[in-house]
């Protein structure tokens, strides 16, 4: 848990709606604000769903991270823009199932950096946690950081969790993750979802978003997302609602889609 001294040495702006707190806010946790709650009640006013998307895309991770540590064998895991961190996160997971478990965290956030601060560890069976900060437009410093951890001459499961979506313009979103991806092995993965614009209620939800005062988020077609994983090949069911990437009971319709795919 990040101590209070290291709390007071950030820079809150506690009155200004905050990507993250927003998004912890809905998720259920305490590291949020007045300004936060009230830029999340005025999405989830016309979108009640976004809650449930906060909730859902956390058990895609899971998931996900499980099927890579557990099926995969994948060992290695680079997490890029990971936001506050809340329940089950990315090592929590892949540790779990493999101790030895290495993780990357990527974010430029500086609360989200005080916290990750407690998050960094070495387990006795030689897993690894650590935080790079760094923003996803600077895949180049990312690989640079986490070549200091992580083995690039061995498969990486690479992460993208509903974060994509701040940089408006596809071809750029597009060059980030494919310069990632060029930079692992055969045998490595891509885990990536993001909210769609499949519905007129979750557009209306991110125009009020962007009317509170928080960063606006752009939300894009299924193709769209799809296009992200081109030359991947696809683990079953491809690209999906999250809800119903192998989910473990009844899954729900929800606005947003992603994937895990293997770069051949």
């Amino acid at each position: 848990m990040a101590s209070t001294d290291d709390l007071n040495s950030v820079q809150l702006q506690p009155d200004v709606p905050h990507a993250a707190r927003i998004w912890n806010y809905w998720m259920g946790g305490k590291d949020n604000f007045a300004a936060d709650r009230a830029a999340g009640d005025g999405v989830a006013q016309v979108y009640p769903e976004i809650v449930l998307m906060a909730k859902q895309s956390r058990q895609f991770l899971i998931r996900a991270v499980r099927y890579l540590a557990a099926e995969a064998g994948i060992r290695q895991f680079l997490d890029i823009g990971t936001g506050l961190p809340t329940m089950q996160n990315t090592h929590e997971v892949a540790q779990a199932v493999a101790p030895q478990s290495r993780v990357v965290y990527v974010d430029n956030d500086p609360l989200v950096l005080v916290h990750a601060r407690a998050l960094m560890a070495q387990t006795a069976d030689g897993g690894r946690t650590v935080h790079v900060d760094a923003d996803y437009h600077e895949p180049e410093r990312i690989l640079a950081e986490a070549r200091k951890v992580l083995d690039f001459s061995e498969p990486i499961g690479v992460m993208f969790m509903g974060v994509l979506g701040y940089e408006p313009d596809l071809e750029v979103v597009s060059s980030i993750v494919n310069r990632v991806m060029a930079a692992t092995p055969s045998g490595s993965y891509l885990v990536l979802w993001d909210g769609t614009d499949t519905t007129a209620a979750v557009v209306e939800g991110a125009e009020r978003l962007a009317q509170s005062g928080g960063v606006p988020y752009i939300l894009r077609s299924p193709d769209a997302i799809g296009s992200l994983f081109d030359g991947l090949q696809m683990v079953e069911p491809g690209l999906v609602q999250i809800t119903h990437w192998r989910p473990d009971g009844a899954a729900e319709w929800l606005d947003a889609y992603g994937a895990v795919a293997r770069k051949p």
